[in-house]
This record gives structure tokens, C-alpha cells and sequence, in this order.
């Protein structure tokens, strides 16, 4: 068994599907099909069910997937250790926030590269939001990821990065958009309303603030895109309230602040046990946001 073949079988249980896995790993098609395929001969035990339905796990894959990802972690702290002091190598993959334009990402990956011109990048956001992205790095699927939930995600480590207030987001000539002063929320939650799907850290906390003031709503639009949110409210969806960090300016749109206030956090997690260049990350964007390295990541 080699760790190739592990890479493999992770890369198309993640995807479930072997193109997708091959275009990830940058091979072959026929390359990962034969390297998984070896790996069953090896284990005597089939790890994928293949019909025209697709692919899938079956028992023993499920259980195989857990093992193999620790199998992957440990092989890479191996290296680490061998590299010591050295120049680091190898690859982050990092859950990232589309559209999040107030948060310099390309120039911290930019920097990154230059201080770690060996280590690949590999970012991309998740189709559940922060409720997946934190999933995702505690099962190993990802090393660290941007985070907006209200409370500390179990099984990672975690550092706050900033914590800002959520502002109504209006269709210009709304009735509620005239006016300076704070809108009350009681009367935002009457309205029509785009936002995001079930599992982004804004509706998350949005949620459970309307919750706690008594207060229900009626999502008539739901995105996977929380920067279009205000493009689909200056089309006259509905109305919204986002985080003032992921606003982007748009025209036909106008924001208020809101009363009672509520604060959205902005955190970066990662896994329990990062790698080198995964806590070099972690590091990076700590110091661009002025904050201490959590103890717990310096001493993994």
C-alpha cells in the first residue's frame, strides 16, 4: 500500500466521483481508477459501489475513509519532522467565503507563496457555508478554513479574527430605507427576505437573534452566494441583513444599522493536528489581523 493509492481513495470518496477526483489530484482518470482498484486488492474488500447511478461508500469504505485520512495526516507530520527548519512542501486546502471582498485573500495567499513557494493552495467554499466548512476540517477533508458561526466550533482550533454588526440591507425607495438612525428589527423581520442557505454562520446567527427577540420571518429567496445578496434585494427579492464585513456596495441598495444590535464573529479554525504549512498559514493570517497565534497551535 502506498500513500498515493490512500490519496486516491480519499480524493473520490470526498468527490464521489473519479473525474472530479483525478482533475483534483491533477491525473489520470484511469490512474486513480487503477490505484483504488489496487488498494481493494489489497484490503480484500470493495470500498466503492459503482453503478449508472454514480459512485458511493460501502460499509468498509466508510469505515476505511476515517482510518486512511489519519493514515494521510500522520504521513504528512512525518515529513514535517524531517524537514525540520527547512523549507516546507506539500499542500493547504482552505475553506474560504465567496465574494468576501473586505477580506484581502489573494494578498495573503500572495505573501504565503512567497514565504512557502512549495506548498500548493488549494481553496474553495463549501455548499453548506460554516456549518460545512467546520465539518469539513474537523473530518480532515480541509486543514483550515474561514468561519462566521456565532459560537466555537467543537474539535478545532479556533481564533477569532474580528466581530462586527450585522446592517439592514434595503432596495433603495423602500419605505424603511429613508432615515440616519437605527431600524428596528421587529419591523425588518416583517418583510420579505433574500439571505442564505440553512448552514451560513450569517444565518446562523441571524436566526438565532429573531429567535431570542420572539421574532419569525418568511425567506422568499434563498442564495448560495452571500456577496449577490445585495444585488437580489436592489432587484426588489426582498430585504436582508448581513454582516457589515461581507456587504459589497451595489447600486440600488442601502444599508442601515439595526436595533437591538447584532454582532457576527469572523474566525479562521484548523485541525486539531495541522501540519507545518497549515500552521504557517494559520500564522500568517493571525498576523495580518494583528491577533495572537492560539498556544494550542504553536505547541501541535
Amino acid at each position: 500500500m502506498d500513500t498515493r493509492q490512500l490519496e486516491y481513495f480519499v480524493a473520490v470518496a470526498e468527490e464521489l466521483n473519479f473525474t472530479r477526483a483525478a482533475a483534483r489530484l491533477f491525473a489520470a482518470q484511469s490512474t486513480v481508477s487503477a490505484g483504488v482498484a489496487a488498494l481493494e486488492r489489497e484490503l480484500g474488500g470493495r470500498l466503492f459501489e459503482r453503478d449508472a447511478h454514480g459512485v458511493r461508500l460501502t460499509g468498509v469504505g466508510e469505515a476505511a475513509l476515517a482510518e486512511a485520512r489519519t493514515g494521510l495526516q500522520s504521513i504528512e507530520r512525518l515529513r514535517d519532522l524531517v524537514v525540520g527548519e527547512g523549507a516546507l512542501r506539500g499542500a493547504v486546502r482552505v475553506g474560504i467565503f465567496t465574494n468576501l471582498t473586505s477580506i484581502d485573500l489573494p494578498g495573503i495567499m500572495g505573501e504565503f507563496r512567497r514565504r512557502h513557494p512549495g506548498v500548493d493552495l488549494r481553496l474553495g467554499p463549501s455548499p453548506s457555508g460554516s456549518t460545512g466548512l467546520a465539518d469539513d476540517v474537523r473530518q480532515g477533508r480541509i486543514d483550515v478554513a474561514f468561519l462566521g458561526l456565532p459560537d466555537s466550533a467543537p474539535g478545532v482550533i479556533e481564533l477569532t479574527l474580528a466581530e462586527v454588526p450585522f446592517v439592514a440591507v434595503l432596495p433603495e425607495g423602500h419605505p424603511l430605507a429613508a432615515g440616519d438612525g437605527a431600524l428596528p428589527l421587529e419591523a425588518l423581520a416583517a418583510e420579505r427576505w433574500v439571505d442564505a442557505r440553512e448552514g451560513f454562520g450569517n444565518r446562523v446567527t441571524l436566526d438565532r437573534a429573531l429567535t431570542s427577540a420572539g421574532l419569525t420571518r418568511q425567506i422568499a429567496t434563498e442564495v448560495s452566494d452571500l456577496g449577490e445578496i445585495p444585488r437580489f434585494v436592489a432587484a426588489g427579492l426582498g430585504v436582508a441583513a448581513l454582516p457589515t464585513l461581507t456587504v459589497i456596495p451595489t447600486p440600488g441598495a442601502v444599508t442601515r444599522p439595526l436595533n437591538p444590535a447584532i454582532e457576527w464573529r469572523l474566525s479562521v479554525i484548523a485541525h486539531p493536528r495541522p501540519g507545518a504549512a497549515a500552521r504557517a498559514l494559520v500564522g500568517l493570517i493571525a498576523e495580518r489581523f494583528g491577533r495572537a497565534v492560539p498556544p494550542t497551535l504553536e505547541a501541535s
